[in-house]
Order: C-alpha cells, then structure tokens, then sequence
C-alpha cells in the first residue's frame, strides 16, 4: 500500500523536522535494521515510500506503519469502524463543498466529512498530491482541516460505499431529467407556456412571474410597474411548465437546489424577443422570473421620457457638458437605465467615441460601443472601467456604481477630461452625496466632479379613453403643490382620475411615465458638500433654488391630467412634507 502521509499544506513544511519514519520504525522495534536496508535497496531500485515498500516485502504491518506515521505527524489514527458507515455524512459534506467533483473519489481517493465545529475531517490515499492541495484550498478556504490516518481496507470501504451511493443518485437523477424533459416537451405544455408568452407581450407586461405554492401556482404579469394576476393551476402541472421555460432559456433542470439564471431569444407576436430568466429556489419549489426585452422598439427620445420643460433644458444642458458626471438615481425598475439610454441617443452624433458597460446589456445602439460585464469571473464594472479608459472614449456610461473602487474610477475618469454616466441606488437625489462619500470618494472630488443628479420613479399615465374628472385634492396636497407652479397653471388644472375599460384590462391605466428631482451641483450645493451638511440642510439649500421634490414633479403631472393624485401618493409615499 501507499504512505497514509496525512497533513495540511500548512503542516509539511515542519514535518521535515521530524525524525526520518525508518528510524521511528526501527526505535520502536516494528522492524529490524535488516529489514529496513533491505527495504531502501528495494526502494533505490523500484521507487515508491519506505513504508509502503516494507508493507510490500512483508517486513511491517499496516497497523504498526499508521502507528509510526501518527508519532512522526502527530495526527491520530482511526481504527476498523471509525468511518462512518452510512455515505450520507460524506454526501452531505461533498455538496457543501461545492469545488470538489466526483471524479476525485476515484483519481484522488479522498472521503471527507464536516465536523460539529466547523472542521473538515478529510482521509486520502495521497494527500501529498499537488492538485488535491489545491483543490482542498479551493473547496474549504478559510474552513479548518483536520486530516486522518486509516488502515487502507477502511478507506476502500468507504469509497465503495460512497461510489455505490453516488451511482445510484446518477441514475435517479437521469430518470427524473428524462421524465421532466418528457413531460415539458408534451403539447398542452409547449401551448401553455408559449400562450403566456403570447399574452404577457400582448399586454405590455415586462415580467412574468411563476410562482409555486402547496397546492398551486400561478402565474403573474408585472404591466406598467403592478402585479396582475393571470393564471391559477393545479401544483401538479408546474414541474412541466418549469422545466418548459429552463430548457427554453438554456439551464439545468435537474438543479433546483441552487439558483440559476438564463436566457433565451424568441420569436412571439411577430417580434424577437430576448427573455432572461431567473430560479430561484424556494419552499415549494422555484420561483422563476422572465424579464421580456423586445429587440424592436422604436429610438428613445428625451420627450418621451416625460420631463417637464425645465427639466428637459437642464437635462439637455448636463448631457453637452465635456466632462464631470451625471448621476440617475432610484430603486430597481424605476426607469434608470431607459434615461441614459435616451440620453446617449441624443447626444450619439457620431463625433465622439462612447462606450458603454453594462450588466446586463438591455439593448443594442447603433454607433455605441456596449460592454457586458461578468462579475461571476471577475469581470466588474471596475475592471471595465479600466480597459474602457485605454480606448480613448470622451463619452463613458457605467451601468451602476456598486463599490469604492467603481466610484474612484468614475470620479478620477470625469475629472481627465470624460463625460461619465452612471446610476446609484439611493432613495432621492441629495442621498447621492452622501452615498458616494461612504464609498470613500473624497466631498472635494465630489464636488468637482458631479454635474447633475437625477432622482426618478415611474407613475402609471391614465388612460385616455376611460379617465374621468375629478375634483382638485386636499389643502395639504395642493400647498405641498404650490411653490412648484405658478397660480395660474394651478387655476387652470385638470385633476382627473381613473376609472379602467377594455383598453387598459379595467386598470385604468395605459402606460408610463418619469417623475424627477432633478439636481444641479451649482456652487452653493458644492459648499455643502464640501463642508459635510447634513442631508437636511443640503435639501433646503436645494429647495431654495427651484429643485422639485419627486411627489412636487409628480403632483405637477398629476394637475395637467397626465396621472392621478392616487398613482402619484402611491409610488412617492402618503407622508406630507411639513
């Protein structure tokens, strides 16, 4: 047999001070000095570890070489029975692990088990080999490593068992893979979920979500930022349309421990559509999400964003400027990404090199150079960034600003001469100051970077066929309103509200539109982050030059008819500002 030389990576390297395991064998009588220079002549020849050339010649027992490893590498034995007798601690500790294939039981002979603390309790046939260290490194990083001897029966025992356990899952596995495969590639399924897709795009929606519970699962349609439901069906058809929509979208449908995300392109309603999909796992089974992105649409338009006309002018303005950053703010979904987009095609004259990184890329633009990152391989907008910078762009738009590194990059980039777009998760536009300061960004390079900062929601637009007149709101509403628009605009609103038909499925609703707080960094907003005020003073200073406040742009829109009071209160909050 093979040396059971078990130990960490971290543990060879003080084991070359032990004594030589022939001396430790000869000490302790387990061999004969004569048997020991018979067994080095043997290994001159042949090759191989003393130990396991003594147990070969029959000069040592197993049991007496495990007990002269342990002494020399201070690492107890296990005796006969001390494996576990069931394979489902190990299978259990080898799904955990995650790196470590299942080829490696048979090419490395390695069994491992996850102790109550914490500790990796591993035997190997060869743990001196260099690609099972590494892969141990890998699999258990910083997890402590508690390695094992064991008499050579006992570890073919367990790998035996192991392998038989793990034969037995494959074969499970295959059949359920081909029972699902079968069953998502029956008609009424394929008709049910191309149906869904038919009607989801038919209605303006932009998700589809499908949902499992105990004894159903339904399917529902997010249109114009809402959640409708459109199909309830028995839990005992959701395997199929599942495993349906993830072998349309290119994932495994065998895995439904972990999530996944996919993708595919089809062809629905007589356009090409791209669908992104993801699983994710839960109590009842996965809850799959499909974000439909239609290949044909018309050019976006800075008027058709919704922006008042002031707004638009600043706007127009920030997007000419030859370098310094424009931020967009706001939650997911809040129409971010459809802004720089629009603002990209104003400004794509084909004089200036743009480039683009994005995760994902939602959509193609003539004449732009598109970057999709990879964080799962180390591909980050930083990294982007970085090599986006060697191609001599003047125009740069980063899909998000997630991390300190990101924010530096952006800030340094603007500050050399480049005009960066980006988006930032923060709640209102002034947040944005503060955000990029715990990023580590400096308040001087803050101010003399940022140009603008948009915050945006989208608010449902009413639909024109069934929306009704309706009387103006509350004081409270109409004196939050008032510094915002001149007195005889207000005079002469029109304050409707919704009533739903036919035409917008009896929502009331058709479509959306943007609401914004729109910040210009001018000097006086440049002195409060440079002297660190709070947020609460920073909005004042902001509200003193003409900013409006989300709900204000909101309500503005809500008086000229274009949505509602309620739609407005609904996506901006029901608090009133005092």
């Amino acid at each position: 047999m093979d040396d059971l030389v078990l130990y960490s990576a971290g543990e060879r390297d003080s084991t070359l001070l032990a004594a030589p395991i022939g001396q430790i064998l000869v000490a302790h009588g387990f061999v004969s000095a004569g048997d020991l220079e018979r067994g080095l002549a043997f290994q001159k020849r042949f090759g191989g570890r003393i130990g396991a050339v003594l147990v070969r010649i029959g000069a040592l027992s197993e049991s007496n070489l495990l007990l002269a490893l342990s002494e020399q590498l201070g690492l107890p034995v296990l005796g006969s029975g001390d494996l576990p007798p069931d394979p489902a601690p190990v299978l259990a500790a080898m799904q955990r692990s995650g790196h470590l294939p299942e080829w490696w039981l048979d090419q490395e002979a390695i069994v491992w088990v996850n102790a109550a603390d914490g500790t990796v309790c591993c035997v190997a046939r060869d743990p001196l080999s260099s690609s099972l260290a590494e892969a141990v490194e890998l699999a258990f990083g910083a997890q402590p490593v508690q390695w094992w001897l064991v008499p050579t029966q006992e570890l073919d025992r367990m790998l035996d068992t192991v392998e038989q356990a793990l034969r037995q899952e494959r074969h499970n596995v295959l059949d359920e893979v081909s029972h699902l495969r079968h069953l998502a590639e029956e008609a009424p399924v394929v008709e049910l979920v191309s149906n869904t897709l038919s009607q989801a795009l038919g209605e303006r929606a932009s998700d589809i979500h499908v949902e499992p519970e105990e004894r159903r699962f339904r399917i529902r349609y997010r249109i114009d930022g809402v959640l409708h439901t459109r199909l309830n069906q028995p839990r005992e058809r959701y395997d199929a349309v599942g495993s349906r929509i993830k072998l349309l979208a290119g994932m495994d449908i065998a895995e439904r421990r972990l999530p996944q995300d996919g993708r595919t392109t089809q062809r629905i309603n007589g356009q090409q559509v791209d669908i992104r999909v993801s699983a994710l796992p839960g109590t009842w089974g996965e809850s799959l999400v499909l974000r439909l992105l239609p290949k044909e649409r018309q050019q976006l338009h800075l008027e058709a964003l919704g922006m008042a006309p002031d707004h638009r002018g600043s706007f127009s303005a920030a997007i000419t400027e030859p370098n310094g950053i424009l931020l967009v703010t706001g939650p997911t979904g809040s129409g971010k990404s459809t802004t720089l987009y629009a603002a990209l095609e104003a400004i794509n004259d084909g004089k200036k090199k743009i480039i683009t990184a994005e995760d994902p890329v939602e959509y193609d633009i003539v004449g732009i150079n598109q970057v999709q990152v990879h964080a799962e391989i180390g591909y980050s907008f930083a990294r982007a960034l970085r090599s986006i910078l060697r191609q001599d762009p003047d125009i740069i738009m980063i899909g998000e600003i997630r991390d300190p590194e990101t924010a530096q990059i952006a800030v340094q980039s603007s500050l050399t001469g480049h005009l960066v777009f980006s988006t930032l998760h923060t709640n209102d536009a002034i947040s944005a100051f503060t955000r990029l300061v715990d990023m580590g960004v400096e308040p001087f390079l803050i101010a003399a970077s940022l140009r603008m900062v948009i915050a945006q929601r989208l608010v449902r637009r009413l639909c024109a066929r069934c929306a009704a007149d309706t009387e103006p709101p509350s004081d409270q509403i109409l004196a939050e309103l008032q510094p915002t628009i001149a007195p005889e605009a207000l005079d002469r609103a029109r304050w409707r509200r919704s009533i739903g038909c036919t035409e917008c499925q009896d929502t009331g609703y058709r479509g959306r539109v943007g609401i914004y707080e729109m910040v210009e960094v001018v000097e006086p907003l440049q002195e409060a982050i440079l002297h660190r005020l709070p947020v609460h003073e920073v909005v004042e200073i902001a509200r003193s030059a003409g900013v409006r406040s989300l709900r204000q742009d909101g309500l503005v829109k809500a008086a000229a008819g274009v949505t509602s009071v309620d739609e407005v209160m609904r996506v901006t909050g029901l608090k009133i500002a005092d």
